[in-house]
């Protein structure tokens, strides 16, 4: 986990409570993000000008909004991403067969963020984007890549983070994860039975270095209508196996 910093600069600290708040509230004016955030207009009228100037956010008539600059960011630092550049052809490949939604997570400060996300012909919209970053604990890709990990940083996240906060059927004692978690580890894949997000199932398995090191996780989603008895159980997760056993050899031997 990210250590917390020893001299933490207060004005970086308020610059990002800005942006987040801008997010939260779906862009705002002065005196609405300075009520939401609990900060003199002034202040947030200084921030907001500099964050301006350096294009960072835009200004419609008194409504500020998050610029598409951090697009530039987000792409670039995606771009880097080895895993990303190899599990994409696969995941598009995925989604075609299946007719589903496909997803790559990694894990990045006790959070998963989704790298990358294909949609196939009947695939459902879901309240997700790229870069979105969600549990670990209540998504299967997030179990997936929790499995892998060693059991002290498992606990940290899990502290830190907190448990069974998005439906009852997701894990709300640290035990009940550890033994979900050990089924994963023998069989290779991990479910989300509507532990997100009511009516929506999901099948993943996780992309392994050669040492072992967990990169990500891939998954397939849908409607719990569509992904039932043998589907749900056997079929898919075959498929989620095979296609996370082709882009670890890509990554591998790349």
């Amino acid at each position: 986990m990210a250590r917390t910093a020893q001299n933490p600069v207060k004005s970086v600290e308020t610059t990002f409570e800005i942006l987040n708040g801008l997010k939260d509230l779906g862009g705002a004016g002065v005196t609405e993000l300075s009520r939401h955030l609990d900060l003199p207009k002034s202040t947030i009228h200084n921030y907001l000008s500099t964050l301006e100037q350096e294009k960072y956010i835009v200004n419609d008539d008194g409504r500020y909004r998050v610029g598409l600059r951090f697009l530039e960011l987000g792409a670039y630092s995606r771009h880097r991403q080895k895993l990303f550049r190899i599990a994409k052809p696969e995941v598009d490949r995925l989604a075609s067969e299946t007719g589903e939604l496909a997803n790559v997570l990694v894990e990045e400060h006790g959070r998963g963020s989704y790298l990358y996300r294909a949609r196939g012909e009947q695939a459902v919209q879901v309240k997700a984007h790229v870069g979105t970053r969600v549990p670990l604990h209540s998504t299967a890709l997030g179990k997936a890549i929790l499995a892998h990990l060693p059991r002290e940083r498992v606990e940290t996240i899990s502290e830190r983070h907190g448990l069974g906060t998005e439906t009852d059927n997701a894990a709300s004692t640290l035990a009940e994860l550890e033994d979900t978690l050990e089924t994963v580890r023998e069989t290779g894949v991990a479910f989300d039975d509507e532990e997100r997000l009511d009516g929506l199932r999901c099948v993943a398995a996780p992309v392994l270095n050669n040492n072992g090191t967990v990169l990500g996780a891939i998954s397939v989603s849908g409607p719990t209508n569509r992904f039932r008895d043998d589907r749900f159980t056997e079929e898919l997760p075959q498929k989620v196996l095979e296609v996370a056993n082709v882009i670890e050899l890509n990554v591998i031997y790349s």
